[in-house]
């Protein structure tokens, strides 16, 4: 695959994924958080499962997994545990589009984490695309009640960037592998794992059809998404595939004003400014 394909694929991965936020906020509200990211993760590996069945294409430069991916495996289920709980336990208490826009923070994450643990370079033109996209993040978790305090709920969605800035370094580690298999391990795991601490918060699942629409989302949101971004990790790097998939917070951001249609506050489209500026200038650069 080209530099230009893996590209394609990095803003493929972006467009499936920019849908999760905005039709989220809609489910959660039927659904508890720790339950709804496991339903989230389940409907990504089973449709995964569904795909692989039926496809007879197979990958002729996947490696298979060793015992040197075990910590990475881990780690990424760990992480995928963790990140979406805490992103819906936000989505459920804050606005859709701010958490949309919040989501850029995991390009900051991805990157810093990229440079201190993995030694991937960060240019100076991406340097001030991580500082406008911070300040935006800064300027989007103020409470907006008159005083200069942060919101807890912005702070869980930027801890939630943060577990998936290291998931997605540790992705980039395993995407020589095929990419159907890491989000079926992924799925799977992450899914049991957020569902088994529901159940252990106390969290209660009652029957209904948004359980269906939380799994369709998963696939399309998370499988189909992850599926596209492995393979464009594995030819342009976590950080630029990172950059690339800055375009899914603004389209999410701009869904979610459709669905819960209200007038942006003047804080909103300041930060909203300054993020796109930032998120720009990282995939300007990554292009060159």
């Amino acid at each position: 695959m080209n530099k230009n394909k893996a590209i394609r694929y990095a803003i493929y991965a972006a467009l499936l994924y920019a849908v999760s936020t905005p039709f989220s906020k809609v489910i959660v509200e039927k659904i508890p958080p720790a339950f709804m990211a496991g339903l989230l993760y389940l409907g990504a590996a089973a449709g995964m499962v569904v795909i692989t069945f039926f496809s007879r294409r197979k990958s002729k430069t996947s490696s298979s997994f060793t015992y040197k991916d075990l910590p990475y495996l881990i780690m990424m289920v760990l992480l995928d545990i963790a990140a979406p709980i805490l992103l819906m336990t936000a989505l459920r208490n804050s606005s859709a589009e701010s958490v949309s826009l919040l989501n850029n923070f995991e390009i900051v994450a991805t990157a810093l984490i990229a440079l201190l643990f993995f030694k991937e370079k960060i240019s100076p033109r991406l340097w001030i695309a991580i500082t406008l996209i911070t300040t935006a993040s800064i300027m989007l978790s103020l409470s907006g009640n008159g005083s200069f305090s942060i919101s807890v709920y912005s702070l869980l969605a930027l801890l939630a960037c943060c577990c998936w800035g290291l998931e997605n370094n540790c992705t980039r580690k395993l995407s020589k592998n095929d990419p159907a298999k890491i989000v079926i391990i992924k799925g799977f795991g992450s899914g049991t794992g957020s569902l088994i601490v529901a159940l252990i918060s106390g969290e209660r699942l009652n029957i209904t059809p948004y359980i269906l629409w939380a799994l369709l989302l998963g696939f399309v949101a998370y499988g189909l998404s992850i599926y596209t971004y492995v393979y464009a990790q594995r030819y342009i790097g976590a950080a630029k595939t990172s950059a690339f998939y800055a375009l899914a917070p603004f389209i999410g951001a701009l869904i979610s004003l459709i669905l819960f249609p209200k007038v942006p506050a003047l804080l909103f489209i300041i930060s909203f400014i300054i993020m796109a500026l930032g998120a720009f200038l990282a995939i300007e650069k990554e292009r060159t």
